[in-house]
Parts: C-alpha cells; sequence; structure tokens
C-alpha cells in the first residue's frame, strides 16, 4: 500500500507529499530538507504507484512532482520498452507522463492540496519546440530555430539550408539528460559531422551512451536524423559557447518562486556539457569576472534566467540553461527544465536568500507561501502543439 495522507497536527509544520522514485537521491534530498527545516518526513508516492492510479492527497499538503527517471519498471509504464537506455519511444513517454501530471495534479487541487507545478507548464517544458516558442514570444533570448516539422535527413538538410545554419543543434523534442542530442555541421554535399553521445545499432536502434563520439559519414548521420525524426525533433542554430580554460562553458541557473537563487557552471571538452557525459563544474568567481571583463554584469545571467522562468508561473522551481555567447558578453536561454534542481551540495547565490540552502531547501522555504495558480486561469504566452 501507499501511504495515507493524514490531517496534520496544529504546529507540526507544512505537511509534503513527493511524487517521486523513493530509491532516487532527487527523493531523499527533498526529503532531508524537509526535515531539516523542522516539518514531519514527507509521504513518498511512487511513480510506480501513480501510474496505476494509486495515489491520494490531504488539505493542505504541499504536492511536489519531482522527476519519474532512472528507474526501469517506471520507464517500462511510460514508454512501454524495457530498454531504459533506449533513445526512440520519447512520444509515447511524453504522452502517458503529461497525461498522468494532469491526472494527479487535478486529484490534489479537488483535495485542497497545493501542487509545486502547473501540468500545462511541465507539458511545454517537455517539449522543446513549445518551450522555445514560449520563451521567444516573452521576449526572452533563445537561440534561432527552425520553424517547420522535420521528417528526416533529406528534409532537414533542405530546411538548413533555407535558413542558412551550417551549425545546430539537433534535439529529440521530449528528451532529457542530452538523450537524442545531436551538434550538427554541414559544410556542403557529403561534409557532415554529427557529435552526440547516441550509440546506433547495427540493425539501427539508438540507445544513450556514456560515451560521446562523432559520425562523419552523411549516410550514418542520415539514418542518425531519420531515426530521431519519428519521435519528433527540435533544431536551432548552434551558438559557439563561450570557451574557459579551452573548454566550452555554459550555466545553469536554478530559479524558486521567481528569484535566481543558484548558479553553477558546466564545462566540457564537447558541446554537450551535461556532468554525466564527462562535463565539470567550473569556477563560478572566475566566470562573474570574465563576465564584467567583458563589459557585462552577472546580474545580466539572472535577469534573463528569472525572464525564462516567469513564462512558466504556476511552477515553483525551474533549472534554466544559460549559454553565453560572443564571449561572455550575450546570453541566451538553451532550455528550461522541470526537474534541473539536482545539484547536491550547492548552496545558494550572495544576495539570493537562499545563501546557506540547497537547492530543496530553498524550496522548501518557499513552499510556505507560494501557492500554484488556479487551474482556470489563462496561460500567456502559450504556443499550441
Amino acid at each position: 500500500m501507499w501511504p495515507s495522507p493524514s490531517e496534520p497536527a496544529p504546529g507540526a509544520g507544512l505537511r509534503f507529499a513527493v511524487v517521486g522514485n523513493p530509491e532516487n537521491r532527487r527523493t531523499t534530498l527533498f526529503a532531508d530538507a524537509v526535515r531539516t527545516a523542522g516539518h514531519p518526513a514527507p509521504r513518498v508516492l511512487a511513480w510506480g504507484d501513480v501510474l496505476r492510479g494509486r495515489y491520494e492527497f490531504a488539505p493542505g499538503e504541499r504536492v511536489r512532482i519531482d522527476s519519474p527517471g532512472e528507474n526501469a519498471e517506471v520507464d517500462l509504464l511510460l514508454r512501454g520498452v524495457d530498454e531504459p537506455t533506449r533513445v526512440e519511444g520519447t512520444a509515447l513517454w511524453y504522452r502517458r507522463f503529461t497525461s498522468v501530471v494532469r491526472e494527479l495534479t487535478g486529484a490534489a487541487l479537488h483535495a485542497g492540496a497545493v501542487t509545486s507545478a502547473d501540468p500545462e507548464e511541465i507539458a511545454v517544458m517537455f517539449d522543446k519546440r513549445r518551450c522555445h516558442a514560449r520563451l521567444a514570444a516573452a521576449g526572452v533570448p533563445v537561440p534561432p530555430a527552425l520553424t517547420g516539422p522535420v521528417d528526416g535527413w533529406d528534409g532537414l538538410r533542405r530546411q538548413l539550408k533555407e535558413a542558412r545554419f551550417s551549425r545546430a543543434f539537433v534535439k529529440a523534442a521530449h528528451g532529457s539528460s542530452a538523450s537524442g542530442v545531436v551538434a550538427l555541421s554541414v559544410a556542403g554535399p557529403g561534409r557532415v559531422k554529427a557529435t552526440t553521445s547516441v550509440e546506433r545499432t547495427e540493425d539501427g536502434r539508438l540507445y544513450n551512451s556514456l560515451r560521446v563520439r562523432d559520425y562523419t559519414s552523411e549516410r550514418e548521420v542520415a539514418a542518425l536524423v531519420d531515426a530521431l525524426a519519428p519521435d519528433g525533433v527540435h533544431v536551432e542554430r548552434w551558438l559557439p559557447k563561450a570557451m574557459r580554460d579551452g573548454r566550452a562553458a555554459d550555466l545553469r541557473v536554478v530559479v524558486v518562486a521567481g528569484r535566481a537563487t543558484h548558479a553553477v557552471v558546466r564545462t566540457s571538452r564537447h558541446p554537450m556539457t551535461n556532468l554525466h557525459l564527462g562535463g565539470a563544474r567550473g569556477d563560478l568567481a572566475a566566470v562573474r569576472a570574465a563576465i564584467r571583463a567583458a563589459g557585462g554584469e552577472f546580474a545580466d545571467v539572472l535577469e534573463v534566467a528569472e525572464r525564462a522562468a516567469a513564462c512558466f508561473p504556476g511552477t515553483l522551481c525551474v533549472g534554466v540553461d544559460i549559454l553565453p555567447a560572443t564571449g561572455w558578453r550575450r546570453f541566451a536561454v538553451g532550455e528550461v527544465n522541470a526537474f534541473g534542481d539536482l545539484l547536491p551540495r550547492l548552496t545558494g547565490l550572495p544576495g539570493s536568500g537562499a545563501e546557506h540552502l540547497d537547492t530543496y531547501a530553498a524550496q522548501v522555504a518557499a513552499a510556505r507561501t507560494a501557492v500554484r495558480r488556479p487551474e482556470h486561469e489563462e496561460h500567456h504566452h502559450d504556443i499550441p502543439a
């Protein structure tokens, strides 16, 4: 049985429920933050139970929806394939995931609970095409992107030529953690290079790998794009990232209740800076100095992140990927992540109000006053799928 909700005793602190995978460090780190703040330990509603319809909520309960990732059983329920590292199948995963988020959020609101995220905003953040369009419509700086659907390699080559993109990022529309991301260079007929962590087997299936590789044969690149296209892809101009000590660099900024509270520099020797692909945390103080030397202020980075987060006002916390371009003088938003707060042991920025708090403790502190918008309220800047 899953845990049953109960009414909090007077003076007992806030009651939290976490929809997550019990064994995952996201869930355990948040639970630690709740207890450290003096609240009762949160109820954990396992994604495996939630996906089978086994959940309930209590009035006043703060409900956190966390990532369903890194659990083979949950992945099987969402994608119908018992291959956790498989790249294909993200469109089905997206439909099932967003559907259950809508259902459990509706149940929580009906019970009088308070949720940490808006289900429609989560749906937008998990579709890179819709997320990019929403940010652009709000005036948030983003890389130029293709606007039409991509049906395969031949169509992509034609669209890249028409848009005058010689270098582009091709991203699985519903992917995460660099799954299905391809850094593509096209120099002319037969001259292509695709850098990706995707491994293609001899029978044409795609799998995530921890090793980043290059494909330089147009036949291989075409097969890769053709396999990604059915689930949907988002294609944007490849903005050359700023460099630190010979490594490409970007920033992940966590925004809690509308305010940028945490930031980390990510560096890599290849175009993807994800830490699990060999990326490393960089020196934030050195980056701040580089921005000042270029005539800017670090506050410019935080302002861009907060503008991006403001496009999702019903979601308590988002992680915003900031792409420094033109040295350290200009900044664009690469992605907005609904579950972008996993930065263990990182404390808050000076002046943020979270100086001695990690990302989870900052959200617990904000939960006392944060209330999700009523479901009937209009969603601004939304772009239909």
